[in-house]
């Protein structure tokens, strides 16, 4: 009776270790169905700068009557596209220009997509943790080497120049083992000049689409505004991480 009653906490443990490792990996579960569900039920058709054009009378109308929940529901639908990796969920940035404008357009896009890249940093953190970290290769361990450096300079530098897509880096931050304070600031930050280009490009959409002109993510990204504003950015960036690597080499002079 003895052996018995002294192994039922052992037993137990054991019983609940199964259990503890699913559920460290329900949140990549969740977010891994959503992304299913969303290309299922078609709804990456609407990410579109296409649809924009053709429902852009009725969108403007709805978020006039209605401003309170137009604001909810695109915040809601950035966070969540980005949440679940989507990668056209850039497309919603040209969106929110056209329908807010620059202001408060560039504050809901941005608070939307931090808080979505949250999420998923989050579930990475919490399925794959320091073990994974270790073995990382190809773009996870050279995140993790460049944030070796500096997180916070790395994590803006990684926002700000799209070495890396935005739901890859959302990740391998997350397995590198980033910290939490730093991965929000450089998300918060470094997603604001390229917000302000996208927002941009969409508060002057209307009249680009009276014009006849073609809006293609590709045109806003390589325009002479958006590769010089980003230099400027990514300047400031590396400027840490620069002085950091001169100092030390200063000091291993010494």
């Amino acid at each position: 009776m003895t052996n018995v009653a002294s192994n039922m906490p052992e037993q137990a443990q054991e019983e609940a270790k199964p259990k503890k490792g699913l559920a460290r990996w329900l949140p990549l579960f969740i977010i891994a169905g959503a992304l299913g569900a969303f290309f299922a039920l078609g709804l990456n058709k609407y990410f579109d700068l296409n649809v924009l054009r053709e429902n852009r009378a009725s969108l403007l109308e709805w978020t006039a009557r209605e401003p309170i929940l137009a604001i909810g529901v695109f915040i809601a639908a950035y966070a969540a596209a980005v949440a679940i990796s989507f990668p056209g969920a850039s497309i919603l940035t040209i969106f929110g220009g056209f329908l807010f404008g620059l202001w408060p357009g560039v504050p809901m896009i941005v608070t939307a997509a931090t808080l979505g890249a949250f999420i998923i940093f989050v579930a990475a953190k919490t399925a794959f943790g320091d073990a994974l970290s270790q073995k990382a290769g190809g773009f996870a361990k050279r995140m993790e080497e460049g944030f070796r450096s500096n997180e916070l300079s790395y994590m803006l530098l990684l926002r700000l120049v799209p070495l890396f897509p935005f739901w890859a880096v959302n990740i391998g931050a997350g397995v590198a083992g980033v910290k939490a304070r730093n991965y929000l600031i450089g998300t918060f930050i470094g997603i604001i000049p390229g917000s302000f280009v996208y927002a941009g490009i969409g508060a002057t959409a209307g009249d680009a689409f009276d014009a006849g002109e073609e809006l293609t993510l590709s045109g806003v990204l390589l325009a002479p505004q958006t590769i010089a504003l980003l230099s400027v950015f990514t300047i400031l960036a590396i400027a840490p991480m620069i002085y950091r690597w001169r100092a030390g080499k200063a000091k291993d002079a010494q």
